[in-house]
C-alpha cells in the first residue's frame, strides 16, 4: 500500500516527535531543496537562505511551529514559515541598511535542478541567463517576488499561494500578473546593449 506525500509527512513528523532521528533526516531531505531554493531567490543570499532553512527545520523539530496537518501540506506550511522569516529579515535590513550582497552561484546546491515540468522562469533559471533572472527577481518588491517564485518554480496553485502568503486569491492573481510584468521589464533592462560594431545579418 502506497501512502500519499501528506500522510508520509505526517507519519514522519509523528516519528520525529517520538525521537526518531532517521525520520527527521527523511523529512529534511525531502523538503530542504525546495525550501532553500525559495529562500535563496526570496533573499538573494545563500547565507540568509541557509539560516532560514535551519530555523524552519529547528522549529519543526522542537514542535515550536505548531504545524497542523488539517490546514494543508507540510511543504506549503514550510514555505509560509520561510516567507515570514524572510519578511523579518527585510524589516531588519530596512532598519540597518547595508550594501546588497553579490549573488554568487559558486557552491550553491541544486539551483539549476528545475523540475521536468518546469515553467518558463524555472527553465530560465536552469540556463546561462540564471544570474540575470536572479538579479531581476531580487529587485522585485517582496510581495511580488513571493507569488512569482512559488507559482513559477514550485508549481503552487493560486489557492496554495494565498494560504502561504496569507492573502486572498484575487490578490495572488494581481500580484502574480504585476510581478511577471515587472520581472520582464527588469530582465529587459538588464540585457546588455549590443555593441555598435555588431553587423546585421
Amino acid at each position: 500500500m502506497t501512502m500519499t506525500t501528506e500522510s508520509t509527512d505526517i507519519e514522519l513528523l509523528r516519528q520525529v516527535h517520538a525521537g526518531q532521528a532517521d525520520a527527521f533526516t527523511a523529512l529534511y531531505r525531502r523538503h530542504q531543496g525546495p525550501l532553500y531554493r525559495y529562500a535563496l531567490l526570496r533573499c538573494g543570499s545563500g547565507d540568509a537562505a541557509a539560516d532560514i532553512v535551519q530555523e524552519a527545520f529547528m522549529g519543526l523539530l522542537t514542535g515550536r511551529l505548531g504545524y497542523d496537518p488539517l490546514r494543508g501540506q507540510l511543504q506549503h506550511f514550510l514555505f509560509g514559515v520561510a516567507r515570514n522569516l524572510a519578511l523579518k529579515l527585510d524589516e531588519a535590513r530596512q532598519r540597518h541598511p547595508q550594501l546588497p550582497e553579490p549573488l554568487d552561484d559558486d557552491g550553491e546546491p541544486d539551483m539549476d535542478a528545475a523540475s521536468e515540468s518546469a515553467g518558463p522562469l524555472a527553465r530560465l533559471l536552469g540556463n546561462e541567463a540564471a544570474e540575470e533572472v536572479r538579479r531581476a527577481l531580487s529587485l522585485l518588491a517582496p510581495h511580488y517576488r513571493d507569488p512569482v517564485i512559488l507559482y513559477e518554480l514550485h508549481d503552487l496553485s493560486y489557492q496554495e499561494i494565498a494560504t502561504v502568503c496569507q492573502v486572498d486569491i484575487g490578490t495572488v492573481r494581481s500580484r502574480l500578473a504585476r510581478g511577471r510584468a515587472a520581472l520582464a521589464k527588469r530582465l529587459h533592462a538588464l540585457q546588455p546593449v549590443p555593441s555598435h560594431d555588431a553587423h546585421l545579418a
